[in-house]
């Protein structure tokens, strides 16, 4: 069983995984930092250094090896759902769920997270509230593909969104919830 949580960046994945995987009693990995981990460099230094495409191969990899784990919640990265066999291998594997967020809000938590903007690059020549309303347009039909549960992650609590995620699970993962 495995859950995954897919959004555009700022959407509350990296938030939700592990709140998410104590109820369920599962484990959850965020496959950024995963990434990061497995190259040794940052994803910032992956872009700078060998581009976007180089960037997406090893995401790939490393997804790859994620979603053959069991009992698991896995917050993938913003732009994982652009590689079509990765979609359907998310599709797959269980449940996904997507955390959407309006885009100012999106600019909001990006601003306030220092770690974001240290590790991750700006996607365009624009960078801000641009080009996160350029890419979630693009995105979006790529997230609904694959999205079983759609939540929107702004204007109530995590506690409060962790239980409508829960609440539209299927029964065999919810068994186990911890109180």
């Amino acid at each position: 069983m495995l859950i995954t949580l897919i959004g555009y960046r700022g959407t509350g994945k990296s938030t939700i995984a592990p709140r998410l995987a104590s109820k369920l009693k599962f484990d959850w990995v965020d496959a950024d930092v995963e990434l990061e981990n497995y190259t040794g460099r940052s994803i910032r230094e992956i872009f700078a250094t060998d581009g976007e495409p180089e960037f997406r191969r090893l995401e790939r990899e490393v997804l790859v090896q994620l979603l053959k784990r069991d009992r698991l919640v896995l917050a993938a990265g913003g732009g994982a759902i652009l590689n079509e066999a990765t979609r359907k291998d998310f599709c797959a594997a269980g449940p996904v769920i997507w955390l959407q967020a309006s885009v100012e809000t999106i600019a909001k938590r990006i601003l306030r997270d220092g770690s974001t903007t240290h590790h991750r690059p700006n996607l365009t020549a624009t960078g801000g509230i641009d080009e996160i309303r350029r890419l979630v347009t693009l995105r979006e039909p790529l997230y609904q593909e694959c999205a079983t549960i759609t939540v929107l992650s702004e204007g109530s609590s995590v506690e409060a969104l962790l239980q409508r995620i829960i609440l539209q699970l299927p029964a065999e993962y919810r068994k186990e919830i911890c109180p």
